[in-house]
């Protein structure tokens, strides 16, 4: 057999190098969708004198029952003692993971907590090119699939005595602080129904501190909160972009917010300051998962968010 002339040789190994190179980042991707990490962010969102709080924000968890790294993972969490637990959606990505994820989450469902559904919790998951979620998604996608076991799960929420967030209001005390909450089914399927609670039904007037709870941070939801008065508003759905340039530097957000607030606590609109008439705090989970059919997360870890609540700066006379 006769060698290959020099271009063929030099073509060859560029596709060698290629493969090897593609090889090592998905291997890498692979290994950093299981490598959980908590992160912890201080808010000053209390009314002065109120002793510091701590949330714990889960999101995006997209369990699937033989995860078992991620749900004991998932069951340390409450070894934070956490004062409050807000659970932004997409929890499931299989039929039988209700009961796996209910164990998991035992600890923490003593704790008060609120909740709304995701996309995910209502529908299976399915195969889908992983360049696809570069593109821009109405949600529709989703309703075709068989719908999942969400009613157990919220059943199992609410009779923990977590409060359903769907497109209600409600009102919690929790260590001395009075929180009204005002939550919206998925804006991502455009089940959110604003109506019912912004405005005059809206959450708690006389509470301490208003949040709104959404899964997806839509641009619609977000001002419709903010122009409510809510103090904070927090999110999932992102995933932090999932697969994103080094420094975590997001290219999508598979919603309307712009990739710069993928993930983190950031104000709402982005270029208010706290004390601003209609605005906010906006904190984004990253999320704990992805679509177990494409466990791959590139410079964006999977991430629970430990928020501490502190007290705000009494106002200078």
């Amino acid at each position: 057999m006769s060698p290959l002339p020099a271009a063929g040789r030099s073509l060859a190994a560029v596709t060698g190098a290629g493969a090897l190179l593609g090889a090592g980042l998905a291997t890498y991707a692979a290994c950093e969708a299981r490598a959980y990490v908590l992160r912890r962010v201080e808010v000053p969102l209390l009314p002065p004198g109120h002793r510091p709080l701590r949330v714990l924000h889960l999101s995006d968890l997209h369990v699937t029952p033989g995860q078992r790294r991620k749900l004991e993972w998932i069951a340390g969490l409450a070894d934070l003692r956490p004062d409050l637990v807000v659970d932004t959606g997409d929890n499931l990505a299989h039929r039988d993971s209700v009961g796996p994820l209910l164990d998991a989450l035992a600890p923490l469902l003593a704790v008060p907590g609120v909740f709304v559904m995701g996309s995910n919790d209502y529908f299976e998951p399915t195969m889908r090119n992983p360049v696809r979620y570069l593109l821009p998604d109405d949600g529709r996608r989703h309703t075709d699939t068989p719908q999942l076991p969400w009613r157990d799960l919220a059943g199992a929420f609410t009779g923990a005595g977590w409060l359903d967030l769907t497109n209600r209001t409600g009102t919690l005390a929790v260590g001395g602080t009075t929180f009204g909450f005002a939550g919206v089914d998925d804006p991502h399927l455009g089940y959110d129904r604003l109506d019912d609670v912004t405005g005059v039904a809206g959450a708690d007037r006389h509470a301490d501190v208003r949040l709104g709870v959404a899964h997806a941070p839509y641009l619609r939801v977000l001002d419709a909160f903010a122009t409510d008065d809510c103090d904070a508003v927090l999110a999932g759905h992102t995933h932090g972009g999932q697969v994103c340039l080094p420094g975590g530097r997001a290219l999508t957000t598979n919603c309307d917010l712009e990739p710069a607030r993928a993930r983190g606590l950031h104000r709402h609109p982005a270029d208010s300051r706290p004390g601003d008439p209609g605005s906010a705090w906006l904190h984004v989970s990253a999320g704990l998962g992805t679509s177990p059919y494409v466990r791959f997360r590139v410079a964006c870890r999977p991430e629970a968010t430990l928020l501490t609540l502190v007290p705000q700066e009494a106002p200078r006379r």
